[in-house]
């Protein structure tokens, strides 16, 4: 399988764009980059369809994609971990002034399994007291994983509906966007210091929120475990560059806090054990 070049679907950050240009190489296997925009797109694909040797894969996409038993591996590097405060914004002349407002408001998402708004979410829940169920979501996408369903307090906006456009209007009270956050005088964060509430999170947990982590179809590994050796070591280099988590030791409490987040808010079908996460991974990748 190998002998062919890899195609891989992975966005342009300093973590990868080492590999997608090539300058980083291996004598076992060549990269084919194949260029999604925005990067999110090929998720679906590639849990639907394992339409890519290697993939980049939200967090939140992966835990549900193993929960329904996708043929996937996950290799142990992240390529985009950030704060996630400064996603949520609301009117500047709104009723919301903090974080403890946002109970019982109407809160738009652009999917429901969005790891931006579990991470939100869970961080509402366990600083705040507000639950999931204690707001009205309004989603636009469908989750990834065609299986799920969103849970019965999450409403689809109307055809044509637009978030930002909604959020503007006040037929929203709030709304978590991903990393194409608006610059919009007439929106602020919800959190006043964003950047201070993330150091928050870090001292409460001890680690940055991990957006995305790298995945392989389950046939590569178990054709070619020496190949994915190699390509985690390469990744796990350009990371280490990057200053992103990586080794299954660094990436092991994000995983275990989303795997929580994930069942309290419903995007799972059953518990999950953290090791579970590496199912398939080849000996010796650790």
């Amino acid at each position: 399988m190998a002998d062919a070049p890899l195609s891989t679907a992975l966005g342009r950050y300093p973590g990868t764009a080492a590999l997608i240009d090539g300058h980083m190489t291996s004598p076992l296997f060549a990269l084919a980059p194949v260029e999604v925009k925005p990067i999110s797109r090929a998720f679906a694909p590639m849990v639907r369809a394992l339409r890519f040797d290697v993939s980049e894969m939200a967090i939140v996409t992966f835990l549900m994609a193993k929960a329904w038993a996708k043929d996937l591996v996950l290799l142990p590097v992240a390529v985009v971990a950030r704060f996630q405060e400064a996603a949520l914004l609301c009117r500047a002349d709104g009723s919301v002034s903090g974080p403890g407002d946002l109970r019982g408001k109407r809160v738009g998402v652009r999917a429901y399994s969005q790891t931006t708004g579990l991470w939100l979410r869970g961080r509402m829940q366990d600083a705040f007291g507000i639950a999931p169920e204690d707001n009205a979501w309004v989603t636009f996408e469908d989750a990834h994983v065609a299986e799920y369903g969103d849970p019965p307090f999450v409403a689809r906006a109307a055809p044509g509906e637009d978030m930002l456009a909604m959020l503007r209007s006040g037929a929203l009270d709030a709304a978590i966007f991903g990393n194409d956050v608006p610059a919009d005088a007439g929106l602020r964060t919800v959190f006043d210091d964003p950047a201070a509430a993330g150091r928050d999170f870090v001292a409460a947990h001890g680690f940055v929120p991990v957006n995305h982590l790298v995945v392989v179809r389950g046939a590569l590994v178990r054709e070619r475990p020496d190949v994915v050796a190699a390509l985690t070591a390469m990744l796990r280099e350009a990371a280490g560059e990057a200053g992103l988590p990586h080794g299954r030791p660094a990436l092991e409490p994000a995983l275990a806090l989303a795997i929580r987040y994930a069942r309290e808010q419903g995007l799972l079908p059953r518990d999950m054990a953290v090791d579970e996460a590496w199912d398939g991974l080849p000996a010796g990748i650790g």
